[in-house]
């Protein structure tokens, strides 16, 4: 107010066009002269003043105009979802700082040049014709705005760093990449990744672990969709997650062919062989009596040309060595533990033993053996069979192992022991026949799916020896034809006198009998027996097919005995079976497995006291 009343008076008696005056003490006016330079700082100081109310008043109505409320404030979350939201934002933002330095804008990080170095939009990495949008939105890109940029762009041309090395062009694919199925299944891989139907609606909070840990925050955070979901199935275990409902209701003594609960059912099969593919190995071996035993069995068991080992083997010996247990601890040894010993029997020098997988165990049934006796007057059996039968998921097996009547020209003699082995083995006894259609009670091999007859046949070549060993040193290079022309046993059963319905793999290695034991030479005694094909591997299917050959050969590096070993491996169709059958519950020799794997851990130990001892060197100081 009294800024105003001066201006006023001011501005008054300037109009006026009088001089300035004032008032004394007896009431006259005096005229007092104004100075011009004052008159102009009053009006400065007055226009300052207006310029300062403008400017505080502009201020307050563009804060009137900024001004956006607030959100309410979220409720107070739990502890634990506290903790979760911590370790989520504490993992976003390591993620973060970790693909930004993968951009490497000066190359001070990559020493191959070969990372994407380019400061591109992350919307634009999602924009592709071949991005999984999930994949973007599950991995949060850093965002750049145009100021930083232009900092780095200007810090790159200005700077020390900017004679780096060139860029390296983006790589591009010619042709789009297939995509990959829910549930692959390989044969190396059969039981990981694969989800079962009954588990389709578990979700990923279902299997992982709701902890404060950053590990699974960020394992969480990581499944976007059900794919994902189904790949990190395979973080803790193979093994599918079972309900407690399901263990519940779930029984192995009852079921179907496709019934959910059954053990041998289709699900299970499916999730041990999605092929329905077992591989099984057959050997047969005469070990002429001796006690000796070769160093190694790994060429017998494990040949060096084979990638993978087979799930199941089956060793029949004829003359066995004296120690049968010796015998046994050795195949244990070699297979490792990996397998056990699922059944042994034996009949005299007779022996069969069935190694399986140790997983595997659980599916077969029961096992039954017979015995039969083809020479009744020698008080130690040695002619015979010995029959061994076992049904894994609903297929039925039956392993045989006999040795027939030697002799050059004992043709019929062989043949009768083939059909009394065939007409007298009682098998099956307590297991149900999975056909019983298609059985014949004077024919074993008819009761069963898949028939495996091996051993020491005793048949010959009918051809004199000089024949024959002017033919071996043809070198034909496995190609044996011209020396099973003159085979018994092919004759026989082109006839149909003998092994009927069965078939034998293509023989590509030379005769197995008879040799000089400890070398490559045959029988060089005054009896100079002639060089023939006694040991076989043959093979019976109740359904054409079902049956593939993948390798038939003998084992020559074996010599300490008179027969050259013979292997077959074999892949077998496995078919669903019923929870009808008494199951074996996963018995197996426990003793022979520690004891095998002590044996060959004892066997270890010296390779690697060498290894150790050839790494370590001495120190020569010269003076």
């Amino acid at each position: 107010m009294p800024i105003k009343m001066e201006k006023q008076t001011v501005c008054n008696a300037r109009d006026s066009g009088q001089e300035n005056s004032v008032a004394s003490d007896d009431g006259v006016t005096q005229i007092l002269p104004f100075p011009q330079s004052k008159q102009r700082d009053v009006r400065d100081w007055i226009n300052r003043q207006d310029q300062e109310v403008n400017s505080s008043h502009n201020k307050a109505i563009q804060r009137n105009k900024d001004h956006t409320p607030k959100p309410p404030a979220k409720p107070r979350l739990p502890k634990l979802q506290r903790a979760l939201s911590l370790d989520e934002k504490r993992w976003r933002r390591t993620l973060r700082t970790s693909q930004w330095s993968l951009t490497d804008q000066i190359e001070t990080g990559s020493s191959s040049g070969s990372l994407q170095e380019d400061f591109e939009d992350p919307a634009a990495r999602c924009s592709g014709p071949q991005t999984d949008p999930t994949l973007c939105s599950a991995h949060p890109q850093p965002s750049l705005t145009s100021q930083s940029l232009g900092m780095a762009s200007g810090f790159l041309k200005g700077g020390s760093l900017s004679n780096t090395r060139p860029k390296l062009a983006q790589t591009k694919l010619k042709q789009s990449l297939s995509q990959l199925e829910l549930n692959a299944t390989t044969r190396a891989m059969r039981t990981g990744n694969r989800i079962e139907p009954d588990y389709l609606d578990y979700k990923s909070n279902h299997f992982l672990r709701h902890s404060s840990s950053l590990s699974d925050t960020r394992l969480h955070n990581m499944v976007c969709d059900q794919c994902s979901s189904n790949s990190m199935r395979s973080t803790y275990s193979l093994l599918t997650p079972l309900r407690s409902k399901d263990v519940r209701n779930r029984s192995y003594l009852e079921g179907s062919l496709l019934a959910t609960g059954a053990l041998l059912g289709a699900e299970e099969l499916d999730r041990y062989f999605p092929d329905r593919r077992l591989r099984i190995s057959v050997s047969t071996w005469n070990m002429q009596g001796r006690k000796e035993l070769p160093e190694t069995l790994d060429d017998f068991l494990l040949p060096s040309d084979n990638d993978f080992a087979q799930d199941m083997y089956v060793v029949g010996v004829q003359e066995g060595t004296p120690d049968r247990r010796e015998w046994e601890t050795r195949l244990q040894e070699t297979l490792g533990p990996h397998y056990v010993l699922f059944h042994s029997s034996a009949h005299g020098v007779l022996y069969l033993s069935v190694f399986t997988r140790r997983d595997l165990i659980w599916f077969c049934s029961e096992v039954e053996y017979a015995t039969v006796t083809t020479r009744m007057v020698s008080q130690i059996k040695t002619k015979g069979g010995l029959g061994v039968s076992f049904t894994f998921f609903g297929t039925s097996f039956l392993f045989i192992t006999s040795h027939f009547t030697s002799g050059d020209g004992k043709v019929s003699e062989r043949i009768f022991d083939y059909k009394k082995i065939k007409e007298s083995l009682a098998l099956p006894r307590n297991i149900p026949d999975t056909n019983p259609y298609r059985s014949s009670p004077l024919d074993v091999t008819s009761r069963f799916d898949e028939v495996f007859w091996f051993g020491d046949f005793n048949f010959r070549l009918n051809k004199d020896r000089p024949g024959v060993i002017s033919i071996l040193g043809r070198k034909l290079e496995r190609d044996v034809s011209g020396l099973l022309q003159y085979d018994q046993l092919l004759r026989e059963m082109s006839h149909g006198s003998i092994f009927k319905g069965f078939e034998e793999a293509t023989i590509n290695f030379p005769p197995t009998y008879k040799f000089d034991v400890g070398c490559d030479k045959y029988d060089s005694s005054s009896k100079e027996r002639t060089p023939s094909y006694t040991d076989r591997v043959l093979y019976k299917s109740r359904h054409k097919g079902d049956i593939r050959v993948l390798k038939y050969d003998s084992c020559s590096e074996i010599k300490t005995s008179d027969h050259r070993p013979v292997f077959g491996l074999f892949e077998v169709r496995i078919r669903p079976g019923r929870d009808n059958i008494p199951l074996a519950a996963g018995l197996f020799d426990r003793e022979l497995y520690l004891l095998g794997m002590k044996r060959r851990s004892s066997r270890e130990q010296p390779k690697h006291q060498a290894l150790k001892n050839q790494k370590s060197s001495s120190v020569c100081a010269i003076s």
